[in-house]
């Protein structure tokens, strides 16, 4: 018998983060072979063409400048107040909501899931998600006595499921009074893909019509962790016009980070911001995550959250960034662009890419098709449904002949 002292929902509790496996696989096949001889297609942050990690050069430069006192004191609990006033332009920009919105300020993208599974969710209810999710979002229910379960995004036509969604949420809003939804878009992780505005016309008729119900409440959790290399800055940002004017049971949280729209992936910056119509809704959305805050990492990253206010507050820099974050965002097009210009003539099936840093295969055997991979020196994600490949990561002379490649070990492994 194992020994064991931890409290009883601890127990057998392990990190076995299969993104961190592959990585660490790639790392050292690298180290083995070389590495112009390995593809490494695990990362999830933009890597150069030379595959150097990126970092925005006016964003280390404004960073870098920082005095002293600004890298090192704390912040409030809540966030820097002028880095929740321009982190609200950094993720409306020109498509700010009507109605009554607040910031708080949070330990990266995931900070802000965490708390809106802990404080609109009770012990034992569920959050829904679709059937390709980042696996975090589980993992973090998990440790939360929370469950997690998921609907099928894609219809057999490729467009988003609505029926299924709607299916879901009736299902679960017969046993719970809470709904917590998690929606990841534009440019979604592990796919690419984004919902388009009529999308998210049906998203928010179907979350109506469940408020409608009595006693229920609604709580959209909008992850928009990439969209910063989502396309065209306003255009992606027109759906948050459409969380104005919702019933006040519904609450519309933006999960925002500094991860990926300012490469600043490990200082761990980000906010989540509520939305409602009504102000009792926001008061009390700032009270208690600003309450689970303090509960769990006091506070955040400051020189982080003064980098994005002082950018955010001078239309110089900003234009720089907003420069820089194009370049990228082109660079990683091209590759996704190569890959599924090659996935359609080799015959290799792929979940529609809009765009974003991931690109998604389906497969019936996931972690046997990553293993053939790993013969040509090819290193990927498997996943529950597929195979994710992190265009971000590749430059474009190893994503030549991938998509083949990738098919080939699907054929040696599914046939």
């Amino acid at each position: 018998m194992v020994m064991s002292i931890a409290a009883k929902h601890a127990k057998g509790k392990a990190a076995q983060d299969k993104i961190f496996g592959a990585n660490a696989a790639a790392v050292a096949a690298a180290a083995k072979y070389g590495k112009d001889a390995v593809t490494n297609a695990t990362i999830g942050a933009i890597l150069d063409e030379e595959e150097n990690l990126v970092c925005l050069p006016t964003v280390e430069k404004v960073y870098r400048s920082l005095k002293t006192n600004e890298l090192i004191a704390y912040a409030p609990i809540s966030g820097l107040p002028e880095y929740l006033d321009c982190v609200l332009t950094a993720a409306f920009g020109q498509s700010r909501p009507e109605g009554y919105i607040a910031a708080v300020a949070t330990a990266g993208g995931t900070g802000g899931i965490h708390h809106a599974i802990w404080n609109y969710l009770d012990e034992g209810e569920t959050a829904l998600c679709s059937d390709w999710y980042w696996g975090a979002y589980k993992v973090l229910c998990d440790d939360m006595g929370r469950k997690f379960t998921t609907y099928k995004m894609l219809d057999e036509n490729n467009k988003f499921n609505l029926p299924a969604l709607k299916a879901k949420i009736d299902e679960l809003l017969a046993q719970q009074d809470n709904l917590l939804y998690l929606l990841n878009t534009p440019a979604h992780n592990p796919t690419g893909y984004s919902l388009s505005e009529e999308d998210m016309d049906g998203v928010l008729s179907i979350l109506k019509e469940a408020a409608a119900k009595p006693g229920k409440n609604v709580v959209l959790f909008l992850d928009v962790a990439y969209i910063d290399y989502a396309g065209e800055k306003e255009t992606v940002r027109k759906i948050f016009k459409k969380l104005g004017g919702l019933p006040a049971n519904i609450l519309a949280i933006i999960g925002y980070s500094m991860s990926k729209g300012f490469t600043m992936y490990g200082q761990r910056t980000g906010a989540m911001i509520g939305v409602s119509s009504d102000a009792d809704v926001i008061k009390e959305f700032t009270d208690i995550n600003q309450y689970t805050s303090r509960a769990t990492w006091s506070n955040i990253n400051r020189p982080a959250m003064r980098t994005l206010a002082t950018i955010y507050s001078n239309p110089e820099l900003l234009e720089a960034v907003c420069q820089e974050r194009d370049y990228y965002y082109q660079m990683i097009k091209a590759r996704a662009d190569l890959f599924t210009k090659e996935a359609k003539e080799c015959g290799l099936p792929m979940l529609p890419y809009v765009a974003g840093f991931f690109l998604s295969i389906p497969a019936k055997n996931p972690d046997a098709i990553c293993e053939k991979l790993h013969e040509d020196n090819i290193f990927a994600v498997p996943l529950a449904a597929g195979v994710r490949i992190a265009v971000c990561a590749v430059p474009l002379k190893k994503i030549a002949g991938m998509a083949a490649k990738v098919n080939a070990a699907m054929q040696a492994v599914e046939q």
